[in-house]
């Protein structure tokens, strides 16, 4: 796995705890998309660690071998703390992982738990009292075992300091979740576009309302030739008043600056991920000249586009 940010320039401070036999999927839903909250964001937001019960090599379901950067007693502070656990939940759930995850919730802000990780934590007394999912799978069990839990079939399931998520489909959901409000759903849209295929956004729709998802697909569609507000208006059959109205209840900005920001990330991501020109890139993200694009770039990431030039860490790609 790749080295995570620098902890001291993030915001929020994330670990990891990773439970043999864990879901990669689920880890990757989890982890991928805050990586490229970071590349699009203006400053890094997160930082990560990874975390095993004793510190040692922990295995997921697949037999993917995972280096921890500890064991969860060395856990200082985090902001969040993921419980991920799969198939292995019943083995290890013993007094021990118990003990470990009830000295880990006096050490984070909010404890997740991922698939069965919720099992774990209801074990722990951690939810005793409190609304939860786990995964569908187990849902009957977990039913019947947490009598002081209020089991619900959902996606995931927010109750004060904790949070359960039903599974790696849905974790992937709750990480946009969680950076549209941790970020802002200008950042949020762009995790969407890169990780949703356009043809399940009926199936997983980046923004909860037609008219806009309809908009930015167009805008999408049209880096290299902008389209103006009210050629866009109309060809949503709209008025151009009702589009910046809209744009600004769901998103918080302007259509115009929707479509900028939009530009300027598909523009960081050629930067960043290919060998095309700054004059290249200007044309293809529809600027005039490098100079125009520059001017853009510095003004929401901070720095010309030739600072982020053969940047990898937190490239964003699949």
């Amino acid at each position: 796995m790749q080295n995570p940010p620098d902890s001291s320039a993030a915001r929020l401070k994330i670990g990891f705890l990773l439970i043999d036999r864990f879901s990669n999927l689920c880890l990757s839903n989890a982890l991928e998309p805050l990586r490229a909250a970071n590349s699009f964001a203006d400053a890094p937001v997160y930082s990560w660690a990874f975390y095993s019960l004793d510190g040692d090599a922990v295995r997921s379901s697949s037999g993917m071998a995972v280096l921890p950067n500890g064991k969860i007693s060395d856990l200082t502070r985090v902001d969040r703390l993921y419980v991920i656990a799969s198939y292995g939940h019943l083995t290890n759930d013993t007094p021990a992982t118990r003990r470990a995850l009830q000295q880990a919730d006096r050490r984070c802000g909010a404890m997740f738990g991922l698939d069965a990780g919720a099992w774990l934590m209801a074990s722990a007394g951690l939810l005793a009292g409190r609304r939860a999912t786990v995964h569908w799978d187990l849902l009957d069990a977990f039913s019947e075992r947490f009598l002081d839990v209020d089991v619900e079939q959902a996606l995931w399931v927010e109750d004060g300091d904790v949070l359960t998520c039903a599974g790696a489909s849905a974790t992937l959901g709750l990480s946009r979740h969680l950076i549209a409000r941790d970020v802002g759903a200008a950042v949020a849209l762009d995790v969407d576009a890169l990780f949703t295929p356009p043809v399940r956004s009926d199936a997983l729709p980046s923004i909860r309302d037609p008219l806009l998802t309809r908009a930015t697909r167009i805008m999408r569609e049209n880096i290299e030739q902008p389209i103006d507000i009210h050629d866009l208006s109309t060809r949503l059959n709209t008025s151009p008043r009702t589009l910046t109205r809209r744009c600004q209840a769901v998103l918080g900005m302007t259509p115009g600056r929707l479509y900028r920001h939009i530009r300027l990330s598909v523009a960081k991501a050629l930067v960043e991920g290919s060998t095309a020109s700054i004059a290249e890139i200007a044309v293809r993200c529809g600027y005039e000249d490098p100079t125009a694009l520059t001017r853009a770039f510095r003004q929401r990431f901070g720095a010309a586009p030739r600072a982020f030039r053969g940047e990898t860490a937190n490239k964003p790609s699949q």
